[in-house]
């Protein structure tokens, strides 16, 4: 083989050596960029589901010392828990968040509520305190057991 040759031919697996460096170098900056952003996803998601579990025990306890109306708890707690546990919501004591959940979602709460008729809004939250009454009981029992209860 003449010399030339060769020396062409070692160029050539250098180049490609040089070549598949790079090729390896940057492909891992770029997986660990990956990861680390995945690192940061996880880690913001873990705090997220944290502070959502903060606040239904937030809400619990302000069920049980009666600083809020059941129904808005049962819906905060609900629509948390949505996030959180979604299976608790199937389960007694917790089903009651989701069934009176189901009873007042469709009453208009915020803006839309400013903008119903007095009468209207009035008749709405005799139907909500009459439900609030009637479950009062199984709120506080359901208050009182997702406080203590160990969210994994």
């Amino acid at each position: 083989m003449p010399q030339w040759l060769q020396w062409s031919l070692i160029v050539l697996g250098l180049a490609a050596i040089t070549l598949l460096l790079v090729f390896i170098v940057r492909h891992s900056r770029l997986l660990r960029e990956h990861r680390r952003k995945e690192d940061r996803a996880q880690a913001f998601q873990a705090d997220r589901r944290d502070s959502m579990i903060e606040s239904i025990r937030i809400l619990a306890m302000a069920v049980e010392e009666n600083q809020v109306e059941y129904s808005e708890a049962c819906l905060r707690i609900k629509g948390l828990l949505d996030h959180v546990a979604p299976e608790l919501l199937e389960q007694p004591p917790y089903q009651v968040f989701l069934e009176i959940h189901d009873q007042i979602q469709h009453m208009p709460t915020h803006q839309a509520r400013q903008q119903t008729d007095s009468r209207f809004v009035r008749k709405m939250d005799e139907e909500r305190f009459a439900l609030e009454q009637a479950h009062s009981d199984a709120i506080r029992r359901a208050a009182t057991a997702i406080r203590h209860h160990r969210f994994d």
